[in-house]
């Protein structure tokens, strides 16, 4: 005769964990001399996983405590006191200087093609302009921060539709695909993603990037960051 068999107990499954994609929360500092907008921007900014270390109402508060909060990205408004000018360009380019590898993001109530163009200057990647109002969308505000932290260059669609717009005789001789997937490069997106924004093969966006680059006379170098600093550097020629 078998022996009895023990009642198995139900199984017990672990809940799920959610995790942030990122390593390590993304160290980060806001100004803006609107208190609504800079603790909305620091509510947001939790909740998409990042570490606020700092949260200032003009750029010189920031400036002054950069050593001390070591931050990976900064948030700045473009116009804060006392001049409510450039004060946030200002302070971007000298947080750069002192902390070289900052990530950059401006933040501006309207496109300011000048400011963009002396952001993007240095060439060397990390920075992103964006409308004040893409702060309403968590999900478009974590993608450009997670893409600035990398390297990567991000701008309003609405700038990048300036910048194009400054130079019309090159870009006269592009086709009608050719401006969208230019636009599209110009807000730091991979050849995958332009992909999907218009509903075409990987393959017919890597022609018509090869032909843009071939019509501004510029070297494809295969690196999506860079190919954008040199639309950029064709645009601010």
């Amino acid at each position: 005769m078998s022996e009895p068999v023990a009642p198995l107990e139900p199984a017990r499954v672990a809940p799920a964990r959610v995790e942030h994609p990122r390593a390590a929360p993304l160290r980060v500092v806001v100004a803006d001399d609107s208190v609504l907008l800079r603790e909305g921007l620091v509510r947001v900014l939790g909740e998409a996983g990042v570490d606020i270390v700092g949260s200032y109402g003009d750029a010189d508060q920031l400036l002054a405590h950069l050593a001390q909060t070591a931050p990976d990205l900064a948030v700045l408004d473009v116009r804060m006191p006392p001049t409510f000018r450039d004060e946030g360009v200002r302070a971007a380019i000298e947080a750069r200087r002192r902390r070289p590898g900052l990530g950059i993001l401006l933040l501006s109530q309207y496109v300011e093609v000048a400011y963009a163009q002396e952001l993007l200057a240095s060439g060397s990647g990390g920075v992103g302009y964006l409308l004040k109002d893409r702060v309403a969308s968590l999900a478009e505000l974590d993608d450009a921060i997670t893409r600035i932290a990398a390297g990567g260059t991000v701008l309003d669609p609405e700038v990048v539709a300036q910048l194009i717009g400054r130079r019309t005789d090159p870009i006269a001789r592009l086709t009608p695909r050719e401006r969208e997937v230019l636009a599209l490069m110009g807000e730091g997106r991979t050849n995958a993603a332009i992909s999907a924004a218009l509903f075409i093969g990987t393959g017919a966006v890597e022609k018509n990037v090869t032909s843009i680059f071939q019509k501004f006379g510029l070297d494809d170098s295969g690196n999506d960051h860079r190919r954008v600093l040199a639309v950029l550097a064709w645009l601010q020629r």
